[in-house]
């Protein structure tokens, strides 16, 4: 009976384990086979002011080196503010019609900023950036994909040293902080993660990129 329950035990952590690897679902993705990529300001849920462009300014690289035509960044923000549009969430809800009628892309990048920003502990601080994004097809409103991604200015860290370390790296850390905004730099290490063809279970390459179709 124990060899039993354990023999079922150990199916069922099998089947745990092969759902959470379970590949993402390109097809439709494939199928539509966008080339030109409209990315949207991010919208933000932090209390950090500068996340939405601490953001998106390092969205347009992976992109465009993934394969893709990229609508300049600049010339998008601009053309939304010009036009009365200044807040990220009320971008995100203009009709895709709309966005494919005046900027001629095949699909829109809309990303959400989850988290952006120094987080501080018991000893010691981290710069953290999580951000979420998702595809859409601007000719049929289909979503293409999603993604989600995240890194801190702590990663590396295997704490070794004892508590003087810790103490001493604290300090350091907090004198960095202090002189430069490291958020910038981890938000950049966030959009490769989640933009760059490269990473698992991102975008596909585009029709640029070496690796197309392949």
């Amino acid at each position: 009976m124990k060899k039993s329950k354990v023999s079922l035990l150990a199916i069922a952590a099998l089947v745990l384990a092969g759902c959470a690897q379970q590949p993402k679902d390109y097809s439709a993705y494939k199928a539509a086979d966008p080339k030109t990529i409209l990315i949207l300001p991010p919208k933000h849920s932090t209390p950090e002011v500068g996340a939405t462009y601490g953001v998106y300014s390092n969205t347009q690289l992976p992109v465009a080196e993934s394969g893709y035509y990229v609508l300049p960044i600049t010339l998008v923000d601009e053309h939304f503010k010009a036009n009365g549009l200044t807040v990220p969430d009320d971008i995100h809800q203009v009709d895709r019609a709309k966005l494919r009628e005046v900027f001629g892309a095949d699909a829109a990048l809309y990303i959400n900023v989850t988290d952006y920003g120094t987080r501080y502990f018991v000893i010691g601080s981290a710069s953290v950036v999580t951000a979420e994004a998702r595809l859409v097809d601007l000719r049929t409103g289909t979503e293409l994909w999603t993604g989600k991604a995240t890194a801190n200015s702590d990663e590396g860290n295997n704490n070794q040293g004892g508590l003087a370390a810790l103490l001493i790296g604290a300090l350091v850390k907090q004198m960095i902080g202090t002189a430069t905004d490291q958020s910038q730099q981890i938000a950049k290490m966030t959009t490769l993660r989640l933009l760059s063809a490269n990473s698992p279970g991102s975008l596909l390459p585009g029709p640029r990129s070496p690796n197309y179709k392949k």
